[in-house]
Order: structure tokens, then sequence, then C-alpha cells
């Protein structure tokens, strides 16, 4: 497994290097053969009146993305509970994966692999400044823009990689009518669908 391991506002030191490279290792040596690559990036609030120091995973599996984030006071302990929550998440994956294959016989695991696959960038476009000199401008401070690919799945499979993700919805294309729907999860329970009107 690819470990990649970036900081934001803090060193890596080899000591956080090595106990988040140990603490991973062991919440995901059952489901080795399932990842192919992990991002981490460990963070400390710059506001020193906050103590908030994030640990978040991002996890590539068969073509599913998984990730998990904690926030404490600590960073070893913010590594130690996201390791945890990563664990919890991949079993209950994995657990998907094989009552897949029960209720549907044998396919190929390409096939299974509902997830998209974020490319992470953002448009940058070039304008020359005061000096004549060319430098990227991002777009709006206000908009963040994610390109990834979206294979057609079902509404099951869109719900499944929304639990993995950790977010509150999930944009996926339906397999059925190849529409762009959003798939969320509702305050009270349960989930909902945005879809486009005929």
């Amino acid at each position: 497994m690819k470990l990649l391991i970036h900081g934001r506002n803090l060193e890596i030191t080899q000591a956080i290097s090595d106990y988040t490279r140990d603490k991973l290792s062991r919440a995901v040596a059952k489901f080795e053969g399932l990842i192919s690559e992990a991002n981490v990036h460990l963070s400390v609030a710059r506001n020193p009146s906050v103590q908030q120091q994030t640990a978040e995973v991002t996890v590539f599996a068969n073509g599913a993305i998984i990730r998990a984030e904690e926030r404490s006071e600590n960073l070893y302990a913010s590594i130690d509970l996201v390791s945890s929550k990563l664990s919890r998440q991949l079993r209950r994956y994995k657990e998907r994966i094989r009552d897949h294959h029960r209720a549907e016989g044998n396919r190929s695991s390409g096939d299974n692999a509902p997830g998209a696959v974020l490319n992470g960038s953002s448009e940058a476009i070039a304008r020359l400044d005061e000096q004549g000199q060319s430098r990227p401008a991002l777009p709006t401070p206000a908009v963040r823009r994610k390109y990834f690919a979206m294979p057609p799945m079902t509404l099951d499979q869109a719900i499944t990689q929304l639990e993995l993700v950790d977010h509150d919805f999930y944009v996926f294309r339906d397999r059925e009518d190849k529409q762009i729907r959003v798939v969320y999860r509702r305050n009270h329970g349960g989930y909902g669908v945005i879809e486009p009107r005929s």
C-alpha cells in the first residue's frame, strides 16, 4: 500500500510519520488486498487559542474512496481515533462487497467498484500582474471545483459510497437513465434523493 503523509501548519517529524504508519498499518492489515493507496493529512489549527488537531485519511480501495476524519486536542489521539474509524468503515465496506456477491452471484471485482475517484484539481487561469508577469489566478474564493469520474451506479451503490466518504451528500449518475442525482442524509434519519424533473 502506498502511504502519503502531508502536514498543514506543522512539520511531519519522523516520530509522527512512524506513529501514523504504524497505526494505519494495523487498521488496514485485514484489508491489505483491497487498498492501493492512502493519503493522510495532519493539521493543526492556526489560531493558538483553538487547540484543534485534525487527522484525515482517504483510502482508495478497489475504485471506491473511503474517507475518515477526526479532531481532538492531541494529534496522536486524532491519529488513534481516525485509525479506528477507518478500520470500522473498511470492515463495513468489505461486508457489503461480500453480501453483494452472495446476493447476485460471483462477479468480477471491477464490476462492483461503484466509486468515484476524485482528481482534486482546481481550475487555474493565468493573468498578468502589474509587471507583465504571468501568474496563476484561482477562481472566486467562495468556489471550489472538484472533477471526478462518475460511472453509472444504482441508488444502493450511491448510498454505500455516501456512507464510505463520510459526507452529507453524494452526487452520482443513475445507471437506468444516466441522469445526475444527489443522495443525501436526512436530519431525522434515512436518505433523500434530488433528481432533475423531466
